[in-house]
């Protein structure tokens, strides 16, 4: 039984017997406020006719099938998501008729109603194979076709699709309500994964785009009602503007739809989704109810140039199929920081994607998960699982190595020819290369094979020999890390053991020597070479000047884990506040990270370097990222004897950091969020009560809507304030972010029997929505007694494969992720680590896409041990 699933090999099938002309889709959004009414007319021929197939659906059931005017039994021909067509003619005609629930989850047609006026917002989200539980449809992304819909809901809605909004036609009232009817013309060919239709009284701005080919470009923003007085459109047709001006002449083809609108919506699992000309984002994270840390607004812009970028690249020219995921993700996220640096006031992008993304996709490359950057996909399950940041930000690294090899004009001549070349059709990874090495006149095939065919990471480190104050000899060690070694004795009953080899790669990267001059260390000089193998000899170093500090991978040209040779490791408690360049810095603390997670440092060292670049840091994601991963060395890797006065010590700095920052800034900010998140002192408690309470304030701190919540949870958390404290909150602010917000601070009660109420919200209540959910899952586990989770450690274990088998994907996941019993890595009584080997030990092969991400949990425990090893 295929389930929701379906197979590569099903779909090549598929692909090879039809092909689609169009659909005519109806949607009747007015029949009630759990389902709606979807009607959908397919037209398509088939090769070989007397054949049959099958239609994608997720419905509550299915009223009529017609197919070629013939009546089918609906109960006959639908099946486990599926609806079978049987002898077929060389041209074809089905008409299916489906009631249809609407989601709560993200997925398919997605409808939330707003506490604050009841107004009903709805929006569609497709991909990965989402457009099923909208209409039927051939659900692959090489079956393109035209996409005409129409739209039946309350006539003072506004309704969006990928093409512009026509005028409605009025129809009789509904319930007394007012109707009316959207009629818009046929799409551009494309994907069903990227259709689009938002519905809801949106408040809406308008603004155009002048194109290259001289049309103009209408633009439009949305966000629901209640949301509309935080709204910053200027800045968001701002950015939108100077995305179209570089991706156009970057590509040299203009924009090719006929509109662009950007909806910011609620309750929002991802980022955004590029649907052609109508994108949509998520509201919580990019509408600013408060004064947001400068790192968010650089995310929301890096965002839309993303989305930007699809519309070209994964829009108009798409995948064949899903393992050529990382060909859309990476090149948008390639090219949405090289726009950023070069179009926008966001010149230090790629110091933002190194301090972030990228430091993530070096984390995940070291998991027993890892897997190619082009992953071997075998069905949609493998899909939902590679959008990671492997897929995501290695994809994007391989790309800057990649035109830093082949050169930037080469690989946008190659993009250029390849966008023409396959428009409005499917192309694969071997087409693409295909047109980078004409441009460049380079081989691709052994490039191709050792950074796409093959998973993991290798470590570049500086071996030098001094002599007189110069460099003797440079030479750079190319090792693969010991990591992969013990991913053999992982429990794998039933499955193959997990071998990760990575290949020593070639490499195009700059060495450069720092020196300390005025108090200050700046770049002195700068070599760039060609890195391959295990030794690499670097001639052209020889006489050199000893820096300071010798930096390798200087601008962050190559994805490779990086090392300091030992001078620069005994000199970097003296130097690092000095570094002035801050994508140098990130380059060092990522190294540091790295250091740290592999045992060749030591956590409270670590912790010392760190806040030494959080005391000067002006790089707002950079400063973020620090303070992120300055959080989990000292939750999780300082020694747990020592773990009480080291977190003490960090937090008095942390606030002292706050008073001696400038008024206002982005450090002020940020150090005072992480200085509440951590300090557990009974005074410094007291002092954010009074913050909270206003009888105390720090100078240019505005504690508004969203720092209250903040401050509040934290209060919560360590048994401050209590329900009562809660719910006055809540008065005060009485929104779906305040609903959400006293959800999390509910499940943070330091109470067995509140921790109970919230697993029973969290795992059991399946009318809660996406949003809310994350919400209790993350104030479920903020205790600052792990002790208080224990009990549900075996819960844990007990439940979470029926809730795999219960729960919507992203639900399930959300609950196996955030429930893992992580934070009792320390706990005497419990051990986690054998609990969880228990547990796959029992899984075996079934559920691959669960037994993942129990696999990533289950290496963080690992590293967290080893990492206090050496702390101790």
């Amino acid at each position: 039984m295929p389930g929701y699933n379906l197979t590569r090999e099903e779909a090549e099938v598929r692909a090879g017997l039809i092909t689609i002309q169009d659909y005519d889709i109806t949607l009747d959004l007015t029949t009630s406020a759990e389902t709606f009414v979807s009607t959908t007319v397919i037209r398509f021929s088939c090769s070989t006719p007397g054949e049959a197939t099958f239609l994608d659906l997720i419905a509550r059931g299915v009223r009529r099938v017609e197919l070629n005017g013939l009546a089918l039994d609906p109960a006959t021909v639908f099946a486990d998501s599926r609806i079978q067509l049987p002898n077929l003619t060389a041209e074809n005609t089905v008409v299916v008729e489906a009631l249809a629930d609407y989601s709560h989850t993200g997925e398919g047609l997605h409808r939330f109603t707003d506490p604050v006026d009841d107004k009903t917002y709805l929006y569609s989200q497709c991909e990965v194979a989402d457009a099923r539980r909208i209409f039927a449809v051939f659900e692959q992304p090489d079956l393109k076709a035209i996409f005409t819909f129409h739209v039946i809901a309350p006539s003072d809605w506004t309704i969006i699709s990928n093409q512009p909004t026509p005028l409605p036609v009025t129809l009789p009232p509904v319930d007394g309500v007012p109707v009316a009817r959207w009629d818009f013309a046929p799409s551009p060919i494309m994907s069903s994964y990227l259709v689009a239709v938002i519905a809801g009284p949106y408040e809406r701005w308008v603004d155009c785009y002048r194109s290259t080919d001289g049309r103009e470009i209408p633009l439009a923003v949305f966000v629901r009602q209640s949301m509309a007085c935080y709204m910053d459109a200027e800045e968001i047709f701002d950015i939108t503007k100077r995305g179209f001006e570089f991706f156009e002449t970057a590509f040299g083809i203009p924009y090719p739809y006929e509109k662009y609108d950007q909806a910011f919506v609620p309750e929002y699992n991802a980022g955004a989704m590029e649907n052609i000309g109508a994108v949509t984002l998520t509201e919580a994270r990019y509408i600013f109810r408060s004064k947001p840390v400068e790192a968010v607004v650089d995310a929301r812009a890096n965002t839309i140039l993303h989305e930007q970028a699809h519309m070209w690249f994964g829009n108009l020219v798409t995948m064949k199929w899903w393992n050529d995921l990382w060909l859309n993700e990476s090149f948008a996220e390639y090219m949405a920081h090289l726009a950023a640096v070069e179009n926008t006031r966001w010149t230090g992008a790629w110091v933002d994607f190194l301090a972030s993304r990228k430091l993530v996709a070096y984390q995940q490359d070291q998991l027993p998960t890892t897997h190619p950057i082009v992953a071997e996909i075998r069905d949609l399950a493998d899909v939902e699982v590679n959008f990671d940041m492997i897929t995501y930000a290695k994809g994007a690294s391989v790309l800057k190595q990649l035109v830093a090899w082949v050169g930037q004009d080469n690989f946008l001549d190659a993009v250029h020819n390849y966008l023409t070349k396959y428009a409005e059709g499917n192309a694969t990874l071997a087409d693409f290369l295909a047109e980078v090495e004409k441009s460049s006149r380079r081989d691709l095939g052994r490039w191709s094979k050792l950074w796409l065919e093959e998973a993991g990471v290798t470590i570049l480190r500086p071996e030098t020999v001094v002599a007189d104050g110069v460099y003797e000899r440079v030479t750079i060690l190319q090792e693969v890390p010991e990591v992969y070694d013990r991913f053999a004795t992982v429990p794998h009953r039933d499955l193959p053991e997990i071998v990760v080899t990575p290949s020593l790669r070639p490499h195009h990267i700059k060495l450069a020597g720092y020196r300390l001059a005025a108090g200050e260390l700046v770049g002195d000089w700068v070599e760039e070479v060609d890195i391959d193998g295990e030794r690499t000899d670097l001639v052209a170093l020889a006489g050199k000047p000893v820096p300071d500090l010798l930096i390798i991978n200087d601008d962050d040209l190559t994805y490779a884990k990086l090392r300091l040779d030992e001078a620069g490791r005994a000199a970097l408690p003296g130097v690092l506040g000095a570094l002035r360049d801050p994508l140098t810095r990130a380059l060092v603390a990522g190294s540091l990270w790295d250091s740290l997670r592999d045992g060749e440092i030591s956590a409270q060292f670590y912790i010392e370097m760190i806040l030494k670049v959080i005391a000067t840091e002006t790089a707002s994601m950079t400063l973020l990222s620090l303070l992120t991963r300055l959080m989990t060395a000292l939750r999780s890797y300082v020694t747990p004897a020592q773990r009480p006065a080291v977190m003490a010590a960090t937090a008095s700095y942390l606030k002292e950091l706050v008073g001696q920052a400038e008024p206002g800034s982005d450090q002020q900010l940020q150090c005072f969020q992480a200085f509440a998140t951590l300090t557990r002192d009974p005074a410094q408690l007291d002092y954010l009560g009074a913050i909270l309470d206003g009888e105390a304030e720090i100078p240019g701190l505005i504690i508004d809507t969203d720092r209250r919540w903040e401050l509040l949870i934290n209060l919560v958390a360590t048994g401050r304030r209590g329900g009562s404290a809660i719910e006055a909150e809540l008065e005060r602010d009485n929104t779906m972010s305040g609903r959400e917000s006293a959800a999390g601070a509910r499940a943070a009660l330091p109470s067995l029997n509140s921790k109970w109420q919230a697993w029973q919200v969290a795992v059991e209540d399946l009318s809660i929505s996406n949003a809310t959910q994350r919400s209790v899952l993350a104030g479920f586990v903020k205790v600052t007694d792990p002790s208080l989770l224990r009990p549900f450690a075996s819960q844990y274990f007990s439940q979470i494969e029926q809730t795999w088998a219960t729960r919507s994907r992203e639900m399930a996941q959300n609950i196996v992720e955030g429930l893992y019993p992580y934070r009792l890595l320390d706990d005497p009584e419990i051990d986690i680590l054998a609990l969880t080997d228990q547990w796959l030990d029992q899984l075996g092969a079934r559920l691959p896409a669960l037994r993942r991400l129990i696999l990533v949990a289950r290496e963080e425990v690992i590293r967290a041990r080893l990492a206090q090893a050496v702390d101790r």
